[in-house]
């Protein structure tokens, strides 16, 4: 199991003013703030760190990480430096750089070397085509379990669908993020394709990065995106396939779908 630097038995520090969310009894020391580690430089402020539960160190920093890249926290073009960030989240830079390391495999930074990481910058293009795949693959697969899988199926999965009506509800958009991917996973598991799951679930998790200079996304805009998974829900149920195509493809085009 990947450790930090923090100490043992210890939650990670955070520093609370920045970040609501995080617990209120746990600061990060101004004074252990590094300046410089293994050549790397910061190049601009880091993000208020998140709250992590995972009990993996680089986990927890990878979901942090990732919830910031949905929150806009990570700033597109910009260059973070791993010692930085590990100590805004009280461990030390390697599970942070490991973290990076992931994310830059998915496309989402870049390595720089002897600097750190530069988050990925993206265009209306690229949105577009990642829109456009992930229809390619997910229209067909929900029309075959509109037809196949027995309405009472799909009531399992309402749960799912109120929680990103939840999440948009108070404007949250990493947990929004989190629980759209969860519900999109849970429909395309019951085609019993795990492959499929795997890739349209990345597609999704791409398509929720921010765009360069975007504007953020308006709870009215979760709401109405939140809005058209328990009307799928019931496309699906009564085996209406125009609407379940029109819903999906819509879905798709919207703020974080």
């Amino acid at each position: 199991m990947e450790q930090g630097s923090a100490r043992e038995g210890a939650r990670p520090a955070y520093a609370p003013e920045a970040f609501p969310h995080a617990p209120g009894n746990a600061r990060v020391p101004r004074d252990r703030v590094p300046e410089q580690a293994r050549g790397e430089h910061t190049h601009s402020e880091p993000p208020a760190p998140r709250a992590v539960r995972r009990h993996s160190v680089r986990g927890q920093i990878l979901d942090a990480l990732r919830a910031a890249l949905v929150d806009g926290e990570l700033v597109p073009g910009q260059v973070y430096s791993a010692p930085a960030l590990g100590a805004r989240f009280g461990v030390s830079a390697t599970p942070v750089r490991e973290a990076m390391q992931r994310l830059a495999v998915e496309g989402a930074v870049e390595v720089v070397p002897n600097r750190g990481f530069r988050v990925t910058e993206r265009g209306p293009r690229e949105l577009a085509e990642l829109a456009e795949v992930r229809a390619l693959i997910e229209v067909p697969v929900m029309l075959s379990l509109a037809r196949t899988v027995p309405a009472h199926r799909w009531s399992v999965l309402r749960p799912l669908a109120e929680a990103t009506v939840a999440a948009a509800a108070v404007g949250d958009r990493a947990a929004y993020a989190e629980s759209d991917r969860a519900f999109h996973r849970a429909v395309l598991a019951l085609s019993g394709n795990e492959q499929l799951v795997t890739i349209a679930d990345e597609l999704h998790r791409r398509s929720q990065w921010p765009l360069v200079a975007g504007p953020a996304t308006r709870r009215a805009e979760l709401l109405a995106d939140a809005a058209e998974h328990t009307a799928l829900l019931d496309a699906l149920a009564a085996q209406d396939l125009t609407v379940v195509q029109a819903l999906v493809r819509e879905h798709f085009a919207g703020a974080d779908g």
